[in-house]
């Protein structure tokens, strides 16, 4: 709370110099030449004259703090954002069941890294696209992040057909990015193996990424070498086999470069998390926050308890508490 006119706190020196002069002024007198009559009143002039002096007090110190303007602020902030337009866009084929990033597989630390980027980019709109055989927008651009994290989380092997089709997955992307309106819109790709389905390969789609100004961070993910593949045995039931998974880094290489982005291989869970922190630092979303307070009046209830006071010292005065002069 504040005081926009503190200054008429001055005014409360006119409380004790009011006081001292009811205390030293001289009482009128009328000469009579019986006072017996006053023996049987009851003895309240004095405490009478004490309690309106007080109000008279009090009124004076209420009318003093209603002319300060007391004011009750709220702070308000308004947050303005250079948001960026992110499209995720994330291979959800059979191979992403290799558990070389034990103990889970490629695809549920995927998912768990990419929800905790989104969880980091406040005032950017975030969009979803899931890709193996064919591609699917699993959420459009959003700034309901929960949603986001929410579909990720329902992400899972079988909603589409076996297969890798990142042309197609990232020319979805860009289709959701290329009438955006953002200054900066970027799509992040993470996949683990060759592009071998669909009628759109990769360096086309990254072609109309350019086209558009559209950014590509490129992420492959997997180990070198022989990795763990879950098998579904039917008489020995869930077995473990090594296979080999070929990643077409080259192809994820040059994307990024068509498009300004950056190539960037993850061979564990760590080394993917650090690449999600690496594309944070470098797509930054801009803040500038205005704060502003909004005072509201209290002045009125001061007012009223002066008001109040006043009038009840008065009527108090000329009635229970009236005197001879």
């Amino acid at each position: 709370m504040r005081f926009a006119h503190p200054w008429f706190f001055l005014l409360l020196l006119l409380v004790p110099a009011y006081v001292w002069w009811q205390m030293v002024k001289r009482r009128a007198a009328v000469v009579f030449s019986d006072l017996g009559f006053l023996r049987a009143a009851t003895p309240r002039g004095r405490y009478g004259r004490i309690i309106v002096h007080t109000l008279y007090s009090l009124a004076i110190i209420f009318m003093t703090v209603a002319l300060a303007r007391p004011q009750r602020g709220r702070q308000f902030r308004e947050v303005e954002t250079r948001g960026i337009d992110i499209m995720l866009c994330l291979d959800i084929s059979g191979s992403m069941r290799a558990e070389d990033f034990s103990p889970q597989n490629r695809l549920t630390v995927a998912k768990q890294r990419a929800k905790e980027f989104v969880e980091k980019r406040k005032g950017d709109r975030i969009g979803l696209v899931i890709f193996s055989a064919a591609s699917l927008t699993q959420c459009p651009l959003t700034l309901d992040h929960q949603i986001v994290e929410n579909l990720i989380d329902r992400v899972d092997f079988g909603m589409l057909e076996d297969g890798t089709a990142i042309g197609l997955g990232l020319a979805s992307a860009v289709a959701r990015l290329k009438d955006s309106k953002a200054k900066d819109r970027v799509i992040i790709l993470l996949t683990d193996g060759v592009n071998n389905t669909g009628d759109i390969d990769p360096i086309t789609a990254a072609q109309t990424a350019a086209s558009f100004g559209i950014k590509v961070y490129t992420i492959g993910v997997g180990s070198k070498g022989l990795v763990p593949y879950p098998v579904n045995d039917p008489m020995f039931g869930r077995r473990y086999v090594q296979v080999q998974i070929d990643l077409d880094t080259e192809t994820l290489q040059k994307v990024a470069d068509m498009t300004g982005g950056r190539f960037f291989l993850a061979t564990d869970a760590q080394a993917l998390g650090q690449i999600y922190n690496e594309i944070d630092r470098m797509e930054p979303t801009m803040f500038k926050v205005k704060q502003y307070t909004v005072y509201n009046e209290l002045a009125g209830l001061w007012l009223l308890l002066s008001v109040i006071t006043m009038g009840a010292g008065a009527i108090l005065a000329m009635t229970v508490f009236r005197r001879l002069p």
